[in-house]
């Protein structure tokens, strides 16, 4: 059995897509399915700040594309956000600070819907985050995964909208974070019942070294039938990817630590 590395890409079939927004806009994306069977959860990745490096290669939804639909049955759909550029290609359309990235949200639900993909989750991470709270609320969404959230344009009333959904929402916070620690987190999402607050000793906004960490805790959720810690070696054939179009842009860019 071979180690699974930052850079393994398990057996599944990627499929590179374009979700088309209702405000006219083609945007870069790809869909992560298991190879010889049908998927039992879906997520939705929804990525961090694209003004400091944060695209649908960021390592954390890499990661979560390139093992979880073997290790877990899981499908991951992970899109560039309109004017965001990786490995994969640019999407059309300029950065709308949050505003207009509402229908980048949901011409992915609206995609996954049209395709049929069961049980969707949302993971947004930072930015992604707000994009989340303010615009993730449709009927298809079983619930979300808010990873390092700074909460800076989501107001009371998304909290409140979650709140009154009922559905659930598991808050994944760094000891270390630049923006929101565990224990304002705690009382941030108070009016939220449902929220369950995780804070994760050691880790810091960009989770660096807590990949697998974020992962077990998905899939716990989604696919609770799935055995976790998911397992560390994998027995059959692996290819590598490319697993530099992270740290060389988005880590360097948080540096400055101007926004979350």
């Amino acid at each position: 059995m071979s180690l699974i590395r930052a850079n393994s890409v398990l057996p599944g079939r990627r499929e590179a897509l374009r979700l088309q927004t209702a405000d006219g806009l083609s945007l870069v994306g790809e869909v992560a399915l298991p190879a010889l069977r049908a998927p039992v959860a879906t997520l939705i990745c929804l990525h961090p700040l694209p003004t400091h490096g944060g695209m649908m290669d960021s390592h954390i939804y890499r990661k979560a594309a390139w093992r979880l639909p073997e290790l877990a049955g899981i499908a991951v759909l992970r899109y560039n956000s309109r004017g965001t550029e990786s490995i994969q290609g640019r999407s059309e359309g300029e950065f709308g600070g949050g505003v207009g990235e509402r229908f980048d949200v949901a011409a992915a639900i609206e995609y996954a819907e049209f395709a049929e993909l069961p049980n969707v989750w949302l993971v947004g991470w930072s930015f992604g985050t707000d994009l989340v709270l303010r615009y993730g609320l449709e009927e298809i969404v079983q619930g979300a995964f808010l990873l390092s959230p700074p909460l800076r344009t989501s107001t009371e009333q998304d909290l409140q909208n979650w709140a009154d959904s009922g559905k659930p929402l598991t808050v994944l916070v760094p000891e270390f974070d630049d923006y929101l620690r565990p224990a304002e987190a705690l009382q941030r999402f108070a009016g939220v019942p449902q929220a369950e607050v995780i804070g994760v000793d050691g880790a810091r906004h960009l989770w660096v070294g807590y990949a697998e960490r974020i992962l077990d805790e998905i899939v716990q959720r989604v696919a609770p039938e799935i055995r976790t810690p998911l397992p560390e070696r994998f027995d059959g054939p692996m290819q590598t990817g490319d697993a530099s179009a992270y740290a060389d842009r988005t880590v360097a860019a948080y540096e400055n630590r101007s926004e979350g």
